[in-house]
């Protein structure tokens, strides 16, 4: 297995979208996470700030294992943000974790 790192951009003013979304996107990590796939998951504040309120988020990284490039693009069409429209791209690369 390799890592692989996916890197999605939201929608405009997407906040909405999400909260809806957010349980099932929530589920599938930690089925991830349970299966020591998932090396780290989070969204990116769309202001300078860990809690970013009504400014909501632009985008989110996943990097997990997956036991190809085909599976990881796989796992992230079926993203539950990509049905509610929470996202307008994801890019999926494999990813050489290096440090620490």
């Amino acid at each position: 297995m390799l890592y692989y790192a996916i890197v999605s951009e939201d929608v405009p003013n997407s906040l909405s979208l999400r909260q809806q979304a957010r349980p099932a996107h929530i589920a599938r990590l930690q089925e991830l996470k349970d299966q020591g796939r998932l090396f780290m998951a989070g969204p990116n504040p769309a202001i300078d700030s860990a809690d970013p309120g009504e400014a909501g988020f632009t985008g989110s990284m996943v990097v997990a294992e997956f036991d190809s490039l085909e599976d990881a693009q796989a796992w992230a069409d079926a993203d539950p943000y990509i049905e509610a429209g929470v996202y307008a791209k994801s890019t999926v690369k494999p990813f050489k974790k290096v440090l620490p």
